[in-house]
């Protein structure tokens, strides 16, 4: 059990090394704001991770996997990514003050902008066409224990993962200028507006097929 447990979670951290959109708004919010904004970005990804793997277990892959409702997510990701992007415009103007008396961006706020980036159909496609049949096949088990151990890694190695790349942008941020800030902010805009722009081509795409 433990052997399985360590090697999903070796499964977690390999797969969340993969960068995106979420990672972008990570690293962003963890070199403005510190350590703890960065990681709440994660934790609100982590919620949906957490809300898919329990639908899968019980029997929601068909309705997550629907056409409307991929259509539905595809939209929804399109104008936050594209919200997030113009924030992240207007946040490379703004200096950043490292004497940690600065108010700090709410932390609520950095959770529910990674909760709602996470709610995308790359994310559902993901646990469900990847993860999905290795869930469910666990359930032979008795009592679905195995399952559980399958979640519990691929989540843990992914909180690994988050702590561990916040943690080197905390301690690394204070050796970065003001000008570094003001560019990272607008290279993210520009990355995040990227990935709007394929959240919105694929929500067309999908509209017309319904012609």
């Amino acid at each position: 059990m433990i052997a399985a447990l360590f090697t999903y979670i070796l499964l977690g951290l390999a797969l969340s090394l993969t960068p995106g959109a979420m990672t972008v708004q990570m690293v962003k919010q963890a070199l403005r704001n510190g350590f703890l904004s960065g990681w709440f970005v994660g934790l609100g990804g982590m919620t949906i991770d957490l809300t898919l793997i329990t639908l899968i277990y019980f029997g929601f892959s068909h309705f997550l996997t629907h056409p409307i409702v991929e259509t539905v997510m595809w939209l929804v990701g399109f104008v936050f990514l594209l919200i997030l992007g113009i924030d992240s415009l207007k946040e490379s103007g703004k200096p950043v003050d490292f004497s940690g008396t600065a108010p700090k961006r709410s932390l609520l706020k950095a959770f529910s902008s990674g909760f709602f980036m996470a709610i995308s159909p790359a994310n559902i496609v993901f646990w469900v066409g990847i993860f999905g049949p290795l869930l469910v096949s666990s359930l032979n088990n008795v009592n679905g224990v195995h399952f559980s151990v399958v979640a519990a890694g691929i989540l843990v190695g992914i909180l690994i993962h988050d702590i561990g790349l916040m943690s080197i942008i905390h301690y690394t941020r204070r050796f970065v200028n003001q000008m570094i800030l003001k560019w990272v902010s607008i290279i993210a805009a520009i990355l995040l507006f990227g990935f709007s722009i394929y959240f919105g081509y694929e929500f067309i795409t999908q509209l017309l097929s319904y012609l």
